[in-house]
């Protein structure tokens, strides 16, 4: 799938002619937008028309699944091969004791900063909430101009916050779900991440419309020297501004008073789909992606980090300065989302992006929007 990932086309035109050299058989590889693969793999589910394999996101895995849309892959899969992987993105390609999503990659999120304006502004690295908001004003008083910290209305940045306050964006029991977002903890959190824009005006009404790739494009053009995004865009963002090399730093989340806050450990599975014509093809197509030379050639060339804790446990300890922190951030404090069908419906319904509109567009205060977002939540759910 396509984001704010490179440009993976040479990856893989030679991945089809791997695949043809050693089965005889031919790829049809198709590319998706992040933001449209969801809906487009339930149009493709609802009509029959799914294909042999994909890259599915890690919190759609148990929704697919749950449809009836996968194949169970648990004889494929041994338990050692489950042991090696992180624990996080196998728990999500798992559903009701069964392996439907073999982990291909991992990403987290953490903070990217301009070390040159840093430095020219006298600024360390943030370790506590309150020095968040100290270096962000540090930054707009060395350059009144600046977008010290973008605040978008996006499910993943406000995530961090949330459990760092220590709410939960949902608690499950058995099959059953609830939403946290109305829990004291998470308004904290929740109110936090808006006070940023709000209250310490270190972000602009205009952000909180963004993206993630707006705030990555932000970031690389000068406009904002702090933002929080993907361990797989620093490369990107030097690939396509050489200037930055050597300019880009990287740190943890921080917690409240100290320590890391949480940050979704995401990435994607590949799966097969009930419909293969030709399932042993397509687990073989599997197995080529998730391990061996292109499993790791695909780490180097995408910047997304491997699946395997043996890997991760090895990045962490990387001279790289845009890697090791990502890795620590992933490795401490990396956290899921709800493994549940139902999750999906619940990001479709952009429930945590809209609740933050509400508060940073200021028609709605933090309890009040919590509670709308959590009773949305609890309805998807069926509580």
């Amino acid at each position: 799938m396509e984001g704010t990932n490179p440009d993976a086309s040479d990856f893989f035109s030679d991945v089809e002619e791997a695949f043809e050299e050693e089965t005889g058989a031919t790829l049809d590889i198709e590319f998706v937008p992040w933001g449209a693969a969801h809906d487009q793999f339930v149009n493709a589910i609802a009509g029959g028309t799914t294909p042999d394999v994909a890259e599915v996101g890690t919190t759609w895995t148990p929704e697919f699944a749950d449809a009836g849309a996968l194949a169970d892959l648990s004889d494929l899969v041994s338990e050692d091969t489950r042991e090696g992987y992180e624990e996080n993105l196998m728990e999500s390609g798992t559903y009701d004791d069964a392996v439907y999503g073999v982990p291909w990659y991992a990403g987290v999120r953490a903070f990217l900063y301009r070390t040159d304006v840093f430095e020219e502004a006298g600024l360390e690295e943030p370790t506590t909430w309150d020095e968040i908001i100290e270096v962000g004003e540090g930054l707009k008083e060395h350059d009144p101009d600046t977008i010290p910290f973008p605040v978008p209305a996006a499910q993943h940045m406000v995530t961090p916050f949330i459990w760092g306050a220590g709410g939960e964006v949902a608690t499950g029991e058995g099959d059953s779900w609830t939403s946290g977002l109305d829990s004291p903890e998470s308004e904290e959190g929740i109110q936090f991440y808006a006070d940023l824009a709000v209250e310490h005006d270190l972000s602009t009404p205009t952000a909180s419309t963004w993206d993630e790739a707006d705030v990555q494009d932000a970031f690389a053009q000068g406009d904002t020297p702090m933002i929080i995004n993907g361990s797989w865009t620093p490369d990107t963002i030097i690939d396509a501004n050489p200037d930055l090399e050597g300019n880009i730093g990287a740190f943890p989340i921080p917690g409240p008073d100290g320590g890391l806050s949480p940050s979704f450990l995401g990435g994607s599975h590949m799966n097969v789909f009930e419909t293969a014509e030709n399932p042993e093809l397509a687990w073989g197509f599997v197995e080529m992606m998730t391990t061996g030379e292109f499993a790791q050639r695909w780490g180097e060339e995408s910047g997304y980090f491997p699946a395997t804790t043996e890997l991760l446990d090895d990045l962490q300890e990387s001279e790289d300065p845009l890697v090791a922190p990502f890795a620590e951030q992933m490795n401490e404090a990396g956290a899921s989302m709800p493994v549940t069908p139902e999750w999906g419906q619940v990001e479709g319904a952009q429930i945590l992006p809209s609740m933050l509109q509400s508060v940073l567009g200021d028609s709605e205060d933090v309890d009040s929007a919590a509670q709308d977002a959590a009773d949305e939540m609890n309805e998807i759910f069926g509580q």
